[in-house]
């Protein structure tokens, strides 16, 4: 929208309120914003439930009844920031949820969301809480020689008509050693009735950035030019792939993360999550890899 909105001679004056909210949800949160600075009769309109309600996503109402804590708003506004702002635990605290600048749906599923192999086994994983961490628990590994990790979220629950990257959210722990083999990330979705759909393999190594990285923050460009590392405050997190959503129906988007080639042991990993990140959605803007020193 234009920068230069005149309250005294703009041509929207002789329309009703109710019809000015409409055009204005046809646009964007950040025009929403910049119009309701324009006038009191222009606030009105662009601060409304009608305008607001389109930038939420459909099934916002199923989201938040799913919120671990109840949320506390009086408009639609309200809850689109507060979405925007932080993130909400959903599901007893096995998912997280936020929206972007523009309203697309990301999300973060827990280990206790993902199926670990071996996670029931206290000789290879157990369990600890991080105060880094924005789930109660992460998994930890202790020693194992096949590495399996597997989520899958119903592609419903994510903005139709986006490109996602998955991201694995982990961290070294002073144990840290034998992953420096590639391991194999899998990107596929699968169908109802489990016929799969398509799907996309490419090798990720496990490691940790090097000391030039963690100095300067920076990212490292990987396989295929992809960013492969980037760093989130605590966490490190390695790009899986990417995939479209388009209209979200009737399939799930399955995720897999292995090792299972070269049978040594491998240990000393924490693992947080999953992240689902809008490929749109600037990269940086949730997984920090500048982290200047002084």
């Amino acid at each position: 929208m234009s920068d230069d909105i005149n309250p005294q001679t703009s041509p929207f004056n002789p329309l009703p309120e109710g019809c000015i909210a409409n055009i204005i949800s046809l646009t964007s949160p950040k025009d929403a914003c910049r119009v309701a600075a324009v006038s009191l009769g222009f606030k009105s309109a662009a601060d409304s439930d009608t305008v607001w309600e389109r930038f939420l996503p459909p099934n916002y109402e199923e989201v938040v009844s799913r919120a671990t804590s109840p949320l506390a708003f009086k408009t639609k506004k309200q809850l689109f920031f507060l979405l925007r702002s932080s993130t909400l635990l959903l599901d007893g605290g096995k998912l997280s949820f936020w929206l972007t600048k523009s309203g697309e749906k990301e999300y973060m599923l827990s280990t206790r969301e993902l199926q670990i192999a071996s996670i029931d086994n206290p000789k290879h994983w157990g369990w600890t809480s991080l105060p880094e961490s924005r789930f109660a628990e992460v998994a930890e590994l202790r020693s194992i020689c096949k590495l399996e990790i597997r989520g899958k979220i119903p592609a419903r629950m994510l903005s139709p008509q986006t490109k996602y990257v998955a991201w694995l959210m982990y961290a070294p722990c002073h144990r840290f050693s034998g992953l420096d083999y590639p391991s194999k990330a899998s990107i596929k979705f699968v169908k109802e009735d489990g016929t799969e759909m398509e799907g996309e393999t490419t090798k990720i190594y496990i490691d940790t950035p090097n000391e030039r990285f963690m100095a300067e923050g920076r990212s490292i460009i990987g396989i295929d030019g992809q960013l492969s590392w980037a760093l989130d405050d605590y966490w490190y997190g390695i790009e899986l792939g990417e995939f479209f959503i388009g209209e979200g129906v009737g399939y799930d988007v399955h995720i897999q993360v292995s090792e299972t080639e070269r049978l040594n042991l491998k240990k000393g990993l924490i693992i947080d999550g999953i992240k689902l990140q809008s490929r749109k959605d600037n990269v940086f803007s949730r997984l920090s890899v500048l982290r200047e020193s002084g």
